[in-house]
């Protein structure tokens, strides 16, 4: 009776182990995938190849507005500089 109690223990044990390592094993791997999603994800979106946020292209949108109207105002600088010019050459 006490050898099948000690072999039913170590059945037990065994299969307890076995389940725990097979665990582990299914941890790693999706560990393994989410690394590899993660590096994939880590390259791609600094290029634009997954997409890009909304506020993303609001920001883009409002940069652009703004680089156009620093370009008149730089037009409108240019232009009075250059009106200055004529009137102190002409006196």
């Amino acid at each position: 009776v006490g050898i099948l109690a000690a072999i039913l223990t170590i059945a037990g044990v065994y299969f307890t182990l076995t389940a725990q390592i097979a665990t582990l094993q299914l941890d790693v791997i999706r560990m393994q995938d989410a690394e590899e999603m993660n590096s994939e994800f880590r390259i791609k979106w600094p290029r634009g190849e997954l997409g890009a946020l909304p506020d993303d292209a609001v920001q883009d949108l409002n940069i652009e507005y703004l680089q156009k109207e620093m370009d008149k105002l730089q037009q409108e600088f240019d232009d009075h500089i250059d009106e200055h010019k004529n009137d102190i050459n002409t006196e």
